[in-house]
């Protein structure tokens, strides 16, 4: 089978779907973009989303602070899921591409089947990892409750939505045919069945 040149398109001739897409330089730019999140997810994570004001009382709150409360108050499977979707997941998914990245880079041939489980697993588990719902949510919060509350955006908004972003694009710009490259009989490196 012919290497697929970046930024070509392979279709199928009698119907013209998309079979595949040349990604150029998919291991620079998912490194980048997953090491940009990985960055911003430390603030993000430590602190406040939003800071409020309600008839003099102040109140700043993490993602952390939320799960802890839902613990508090009895919610155990929601905080569990709260913290799975919010903390967990996403930093697995930026471990995952890290792990796709490097061995991509160093050209592996081992492991094949395990790296492509982790590539897909990935992709399960994007939509899965409620941050884009979250920040629309916290968002949505801002516009409607500036009527009860004096409700502004705390310092780690910017960057969660730097976290969001950057994974969403971070995942889209991997090419998975990376995992399966394999040398040809002179040496050169190119894409496998």
């Amino acid at each position: 089978m012919e290497e697929l040149q970046p930024g070509s398109v392979a279709e199928c001739c009698r119907c013209g779907t998309t079979l595949a897409k040349g990604k150029a330089n998919s291991i620079s730019r998912t490194a980048a973009l997953a090491l940009a999140a990985l960055i911003f997810y430390v603030p993000a994570n430590i602190y406040p989303i939003l800071r409020m004001e309600y008839h003099g009382a102040h109140s700043e709150n993490t993602i952390w602070d939320g799960i802890v409360r839902l613990f508090q108050d009895g919610q155990w499977l929601v905080a569990v899921i709260v913290f799975l979707a919010s903390i967990m997941i996403p930093l697995l998914k930026l471990l995952g591409l890290f792990y796709l990245v490097t061995t991509a880079r160093l050209k592996w041939t081992r492991r094949q089947q395990e790296r492509t489980w982790v590539y897909k697993i990935i992709d399960v588990i994007g939509p899965w990892a409620m941050l884009d719902v979250f920040l629309l949510s916290v968002l949505v919060a801002l516009v409607r409750l500036k009527q009860l509350a004096s409700i502004t955006p705390g310092p780690g908004l910017l960057p969660f939505t730097a976290v969001v972003v950057l994974t969403i694009l971070a995942s889209s710009s991997f090419d998975p045919k990376l995992i399966w490259n394999v040398p040809d009989k002179g040496g050169a490196w190119k894409g496998g069945v």
